[in-house]
């Protein structure tokens, strides 16, 4: 790793570094990624291409959000543990709070909002949500055997649609990958620039693991709609591969059949999450500001962001000692292999349901989710102008009809 001046070494400089990276990356976690080389290898030289390939392969084969599992890394390189939350705080607070108060505005104003506005906003949803499905089984699904592994999980999650089908879904196709998938060998790489540990990393999978399990316990131990939440958003940020999308149907399995947040309102913001910049994972704040029992608003918003975090913190802190060993472990990449597919066709089965059924009502609907698809897959638009524009057009459409 190339050293670079001791300024950018502070949490506080390292926290600017990702607060500019937050108010600007549009686009998504490959758009993130793309963004995070060029700052960080590019420019600053935090370290080399292969060490930053190698990162982001680590990051990719652990749940979460990918890219911010980069950025607390890449902070945990430079500032230690405080550089991890600075890097952390930067890169999602941004999106964190214009979420929260597009939640309020709904709960608070909603009446005031122009009829047609939030349909429009469902519908872009749709088209989000087929690109990332197209965009993830062409690079996680190219053969047959996958391409079955993911419409064959899309099919049973709609079959059995509650968050235990999802994770018992995974650990089929895990089992199915071990068995049917033999990966190439790794090239050549470079170690990564982190230093934990063993015994430290594995204090941290502990407490990711205990958390996890006994979570659900106290829930039932100590009834409590806060412990609830907790218990919901670790489990979402804990169970899902493949990305920010796929986190869609585990939290509509968790807030919508419970009456915690509306169906409307969940896809409403949705949406409206492709509009602002940073980690889609930050829609678990609008998820919390935007919850029927208390505690919602500023309160709710931050319990649940800071639920769906915790598991990229300990994971990235508790994988990083292991890593090198399981990189070259032919089984955990043969597993993974499954595990993508499978991600794919929970996607799939949440484009479906719930985006597709409480969007497309008439033959207008799927209309202007094909434009907005077009526009974000062939015109190459910002997601955040489509989500605009189509909010626009579903009111002008409730207007005029």
């Amino acid at each position: 790793m190339t050293e670079t001046t001791q300024p950018d070494r502070s949490p506080w400089a390292v926290f600017l570094i990702f607060l500019r990276l937050g108010l600007t990356s549009f686009g998504g976690p490959v758009a993130h990624l793309g963004y995070f080389r060029a700052e960080f290898v590019t420019r600053r030289q935090w370290l080399t291409e292969r060490s930053y390939a190698d990162l982001v392969a680590l990051c990719q084969f652990l749940p979460g959000p990918a890219s911010s599992q980069v950025g607390i890394a890449l902070g945990l390189s430079r500032s230690g543990y405080l550089g991890a939350v600075a890097a952390w705080a930067g890169f999602t607070l941004p999106s964190a709070l214009l979420l929260i108060l597009f939640a309020l505005g709904i709960a608070n104003y909603g009446q005031a909002m122009p009829s047609g506005m939030l349909h429009g906003l469902k519908i872009v949803a749709v088209a989000v949500v087929a690109q990332a499905v197209w965009g993830m089984a062409r690079q996680l699904c190219p053969d047959a055997p996958r391409i079955t592994i993911m419409v064959a999980a899309a099919c049973l999650v709609l079959l059995v649609p509650s968050i235990w089908g999802q994770v018992g879904v995974i650990v089929m196709a895990a089992v199915i990958g071990l068995l049917r998938f033999k990966p190439p060998p790794e090239a050549r790489h470079d170690p990564l620039p982190i230093a934990i540990g063993r015994r430290v990393g594995l204090v941290w999978l502990l407490l990711f693991l205990a958390l996890l399990m006994g979570l659900p316990l106290l829930t039932v131990w100590f009834p409590h709609q806060a412990l609830s939440m907790v218990d919901a958003f670790y489990r979402a940020g804990s169970l899902v591969f493949g990305g920010g999308h796929v986190v869609l149907p585990l939290l509509q399995a968790e807030v919508v059949p419970s009456g915690w947040v509306g169906n409307d309102t969940f896809l409403a913001g949705y949406g409206a999450a492709q509009a602002v910049p940073g980690p889609l994972f930050t829609f678990a704040a609008f998820l919390g500001a935007s919850m029927n029992q208390t505690p919602s608003g500023w309160l709710g918003g931050s319990i649940c962001l800071l639920a769906i975090f915790v598991p990229s913190f300990l994971l990235v802190m508790g994988a990083l000692p292991f890593w090198e060993h399981l990189r070259r472990h032919t089984h955990t990449q043969a597993a993974l292999s499954g595990i993508n597919a499978a991600v794919v066709g929970l996607l799939l089965a949440a484009l479906y349901q719930p985006v597709w059924i409480s969007a497309i009502h008439a033959p207008r609907d799927f209309g202007l989710a094909l434009v907005a698809l077009v526009a974000l897959m062939f015109w190459k638009l910002p997601p955040w102008l489509v989500v605009v524009c189509s909010g626009v057009v579903g009111w002008l459409s409730a207007t005029v009809f």
